[in-house]
């Protein structure tokens, strides 16, 4: 086997539908690559269009711009550094999502892929056509083999290439960050390596679009099944493969964190805003969510909004104040108590009663809601994005209420269990002190009666959010659960109220995907469901 040319990788953070910017992006990683003596570059799956691209596909104009620019590109490359590029291509009546090889001011090669996945926050098989196997090319006299994303994912489609005398294979990836996928991706390319007896060059997409983020990682597999090189997670990078190095995989909490701040700081800006708000309540789940924002956005663009009621205890505010203090961000305090006396005149003779203001369902939801009017109105008067606060857990349950503190165009949280809050806000402080201690010892509470207490109504977090796992992410029916130990009257009365809450999550707003089953597009339930 002789001596491949030198391959650059780039790693690159692109936006869905920004043809022409998304190709600016290439082209300025191409000349930096080419700078660095690489004599061929690398990009990911789909990102001259972005991905996921969804029904931007079905429109021909679309389709048309997103060609043109990998023609335009490819008049770039004459006498110089070669590009494998990922984009949307037409043949005849039929659409791919195909790998092209530009080379000599020419598209030499293109491979459209061949499995199409259809699960989760993938929707190829109504979108593209499929490919019929890989071609093997011979490109500056060397036999290369490029596979897009999922092809690699199928061993019979891997193994259509042995003993075939491939020199290195390119693999080309849009993959989605989700806990503990990195280990799994260089399990599949280490095997696709070893049996195809080549160096694989996998080269990942990075950054956030809408609820899912693409976490980079891109690296190289030598031939015998190595890990011998690899970029880092969250960021964007253009590298020789001789400049890279083998880069130790980060603790949980620092990819969870990373992929949230990533996410948010992708969605704010390619949204066209800059700065944020989010009610700041004391509780840990608004503490760490100031914090990410903070850690994304930078503290000057954080707005704090402090919404008291005359249930709010004077710790929550203080916890609050502490919460602004260590991060840096301005604070606004703005108590709803007389929205709250105008609503209960107003109701009181339709309720025919008094001390409904205290009842969760009536005059906690509009305490709530009040809230929400409010911020939503900041949100506006200031053209900051407002960003809701709940975790996973209680938006499994609906621990939240519907146009109250469920408002907001972005979920940091949305993904993560009450209890993965935890851990991350000690994390997060092992850094620098960015959350008070006293939020995340104290009982959570919403505090819309006195004296109140999540686990009122609720189980414990840790058996809460144990039992939400099993059945949300693995599937597990309540005999399942409740053969592992639990007890029956718990098991039943959480599945009954996840399954009662499913209308105000069909209504939720974006958030960052962190799971294999993220509430949204990996889990389509039916709100009228008698299951």
């Amino acid at each position: 086997m002789r001596i491949l040319p030198k391959i650059a990788i780039a790693q690159i953070n692109v936006t869905v539908g920004d043809i022409a910017g998304n190709s600016r992006k290439v082209l300025q990683a191409w000349q930096k690559a080419g700078e660095q003596g690489a004599e061929l570059v690398i990009f990911p799956e789909l990102c001259i269009t972005g991905y996921p691209p969804q029904d931007l596909i079905l429109f021909p104009d679309f389709r048309k711009k997103a060609i043109q620019a990998v023609q335009e590109i490819a008049e770039k490359t004459a006498g110089g550094t070669a590009i494998i590029i990922g984009c949307l291509w037409e043949d005849k009546e039929k659409i791919y999502n195909a790998a092209l090889l530009l080379d000599g001011r020419k598209i030499v090669h293109i491979q459209p892929k061949t499995m199409l996945p259809n699960n989760g926050v993938f929707d190829e098989k109504r979108l593209f056509d499929a490919g019929n196997g890989t071609v093997i090319t011979n490109w500056r006299g060397h036999k290369i083999a490029i596979l897009v994303c999922e092809d690699v994912w199928h061993e019979p489609h891997v193994s259509s290439l042995k003993n075939q005398e491939v020199e290195a294979v390119f693999v080309i990836n849009a993959s989605p960050f989700e806990i503990g996928k990195y280990e799994k991706r260089c399990k599949v390319l280490i095997k696709a390596a070893i049996i195809v007896n080549a160096p694989v060059f996998y080269v990942n997409m990075v950054g956030g679009q809408d609820d899912v983020v693409f976490d980079g990682g891109s690296f190289v597999v030598n031939s015998y099944g190595e890990l011998v090189l690899n970029l880092p997670q969250f960021s964007e990078h253009v590298s020789l493969i001789d400049q890279m190095q083998v880069i130790q995989e980060k603790p949980r909490e620092w990819q969870i964190w990373n992929a949230m701040k990533i996410g948010l700081s992708d969605y704010v800006r390619k949204n066209g805003f800059s700065k944020v708000l989010l009610g700041l309540s004391g509780g840990i789940d608004s503490a760490v969510t100031a914090a990410l924002a903070a850690d994304a956005l930078g503290a000057d663009n954080v707005l704090g909004v402090l919404l008291p009621s005359p249930y709010t205890s004077k710790e929550s505010v203080d916890d609050a104040l502490e919460s602004a203090k260590l991060l840096g961000i301005k604070t606004r305090t703005i108590t709803i108590t007389s929205g709250m006396e105008i609503f209960d005149k107003l109701l009181t003779p339709e309720f025919e009663k008094s001390g409904w203001m205290e009842e969760p369902e009536i005059g906690g939801n509009l305490q709530a809601r009040l809230r929400g009017v409010v911020l939503m109105g900041l949100s506006n008067r200031y053209g900051s994005l407002l960003l809701s606060t709940g975790n996973k857990s209680e938006i499994a349950v609906g621990y939240s209420t519907l146009y109250g503190d469920s408002c907001g165009a972005y979920n940091v949280l949305k993904d993560v269990y009450k209890t993965q809050v935890y851990k991350l806000a000690n994390w997060r402080n092992q850094q620098s002190q960015a959350i008070p201690e006293s939020s995340i010892k104290k009982a959570p509470s919403a505090e819309l009666k006195p004296n109140q207490r999540d686990e009122d109504n609720l189980p414990t977090y840790d058996i809460l959010d144990d039992i939400l796992a099993k059945h949300i992410e693995h599937r597990q029916s309540a005999e399942e659960i409740i053969s592992a130990g639990y007890d029956r009257k718990i098991v039943e009365k959480v599945l009954k109220l996840v399954r009662l809450s499913e209308y105000k999550r069909s209504q939720s707003c974006l958030g960052v995907k962190i799971s294999p089953m993220l509430f949204g597009k990996d889990r389509r339930y039916p709100v009228t469901n008698k299951f």
